[in-house]
C-alpha cells in the first residue's frame, strides 16, 4: 500500500476513471456534489484491516490501518483525473492518497481503489471510533441553532475557495 501524489496515473479505473472509497464527510452527496459537481455513480464497500478513528477538535475522521478491523463506506466509480486532483485538495497535507483492496458490498466483489489516510500514524488526537449518522445529526442540530444554510457552507467554508 504505497502513498501516491497527485500526479500519479490513474491505474485503478484506467482511461482516467478512477475508483475512491469513502468513509467521512464525502459520504454525503452534497459535499460531493459540491467539490465534483456531481454526484458519480457508487456502491457501498469495506476496507478491511483499517480503523476509523474521530478527530479531538474535528468534525471529519481519520482512518489508518489496524488489524482485524474494518471500515464501512462507499466506492465512488468513475472518478476522473481533474476530479481526483480536486479531492486532492480537499483532503489537504494530513492525508495521503493510498491504493487499497476494498470489497464491494452489494456484489462481494474485491476491487483496487483509492483512499485518504491519515498521514501521522501517531497522531494522539485520534481516538475511539467515527460515526457518520452521530455526525449529521450534530451538524443539523447546530445548523437549525445557527441558521446555517447547508451541511457544506457549516462544516466545510473552505470548500467555496475549490
Amino acid at each position: 500500500m504505497e502513498p501516491l501524489s497527485s500526479s500519479s496515473s490513474s491505474v485503478v479505473g484506467g482511461g482516467g476513471l478512477n475508483s475512491v472509497f469513502v468513509y467521512g464527510s464525502l459520504l454525503a452527496d452534497e459535499v460531493v456534489r459540491l467539490l465534483l459537481k456531481r454526484v458519480p455513480l457508487s456502491s457501498p464497500a469495506t476496507l478491511p484491516n483499517f480503523h476509523r478513528f474521530s478527530i479531538k477538535g474535528r468534525i471529519y475522521p481519520a482512518i489508518k490501518p489496524v488489524e482485524n478491523n474494518k471500515v464501512t463506506g462507499r466506492v465512488l466509480l468513475g472518478v476522473t483525473d481533474p476530479e481526483l486532483e480536486v479531492l486532492d485538495i480537499f483532503e489537504d497535507v494530513e492525508y495521503e492518497r493510498r491504493l487499497v483492496d476494498v470489497t464491494l458490498i452489494d456484489r462481494y466483489e474485491k476491487l483496487d481503489a483509492y483512499a485518504y489516510v491519515w498521514v501521522d500514524k501517531n497522531d494522539p488526537n485520534l481516538y475511539g471510533d467515527w460515526d457518520f449518522e452521530a455526525q449529521v445529526f450534530t451538524r443539523t442540530i447546530e445548523e437549525q441553532n445557527g441558521g446555517r444554510s447547508s451541511l457544506a457552507d457549516h462544516c466545510y467554508p473552505q470548500l467555496i475557495r475549490l
